[in-house]
């Protein structure tokens, strides 16, 4: 089977792509390597989505979604997209063992956390050190924890957390927040938060598990040390472009390059989401993206077989 449309990565961007599509009566299918929602689906409580005036929980709104393309006659292929081909009009969409051909493909991949690459990382993954909050926060009841970064996720992250946790010390580079006022707001006012502003992480050590983490002081260059039983980590993301990286243009942080109708440099080839160059990385904005290049997308098929 030749698809309308292949949408790879069923996080907000995709699923809205895979609603636009579907609803166009384009054939579509959605690949995802994890699970639908992205990372929109691990966060606890997404409270800037239209609609919500009490907040909704990410698993809840991303399922919402997924059913709602399902209905609409979409399929949803689990898998891990190795590598994209185009051969003359069409795609070819490879998977391990298998292989699907589409007329039009949506990028939707996202990005992934970044890694601190400090002495006692790699070892402590899964061992103490975590890169999602709802995910592993339970572990950690009545604990002393450190999480680093002082971005929108990282705060969000630390204020819910403080549900778990003894207390939650937030380790960041500067000496002031990057996320936005309401969120430092409510940081500030939480007695579980303890920031420890001007530093770095150095080294995480432990034996089974994470025991110490040590931090330098960006300023003074004096090196401490604090001890918890786990870190959790959001200093950034990474984008997914590995596999499609000859198909479109990157930016110097490895972003897709799209025009606003999310098009790439190669024709019927899209991008939607966190794994494009933007200047806001939302849910909103991508449902937003993800709408658009499936409008895009249908218009490409339209003059292409007129």
């Amino acid at each position: 089977m030749i698809y309308d449309v292949a949408v790879i990565g069923a996080g907000p961007a995709g699923l809205a792509a895979g609603l636009y599509a579907a609803r166009a009566k384009l054939s579509t299918v959605v690949f995802e390597k994890m699970f639908p929602g992205g990372q929109a689906a691990l966060t606890h409580k997404i409270e800037n989505y239209p609609g919500f005036p009490e907040g909704v929980n990410g698993m809840e709104l991303t399922d919402a979604m997924k059913q709602q393309v399902e209905k609409l006659g979409a399929e949803f292929v689990n898998g891990d997209v190795e590598k994209i081909d185009k051969n003359g009009d069409l795609f070819t969409v490879f998977l391990k063992g298998e292989s699907f051909k589409a007329k039009t493909v949506i990028l939707a991949t996202g990005a992934q956390p970044r890694k601190l690459g400090v002495k006692g990382e790699k070892e402590f993954i899964g061992r103490g050190i975590s890169y999602c909050a709802t995910c592993d926060g339970a572990f950690y009841k009545d604990k002393p924890i450190a999480m680093v970064g002082g971005g929108d996720t990282a705060i969000q992250e630390a204020l819910y957390l403080t549900r778990f946790a003894s207390t939650v010390y937030v380790i960041h580079r500067r000496n002031e927040l990057r996320a936005t006022k309401i969120l430092q707001e409510h940081a500030f006012k939480n007695e579980k938060i303890k920031f420890i502003w001007d530093s770095i992480v150095k080294e995480i050590k432990g034996k089974d598990g994470v025991e110490e983490v040590v931090f330098e002081n960006v300023k003074s260059g004096k090196q401490d040390s604090i001890s918890v039983d786990g870190i959790f980590v959001a200093i950034g993301y990474t984008p997914n472009t590995e596999f499609a990286k000859d198909l479109v243009q990157l930016d110097e942080q490895g972003y897709i390059i799209t025009d606003e109708r999310m098009k790439t440099k190669t024709p019927g080839l899209f991008a939607a989401g966190d794994v494009r160059q933007k200047p806001l990385r939302q849910v909103v904005t991508a449902v937003a993206d993800g709408a658009i290049a499936a409008v895009e997308a249908g218009k490409f098929l339209e003059n292409s077989e007129g």
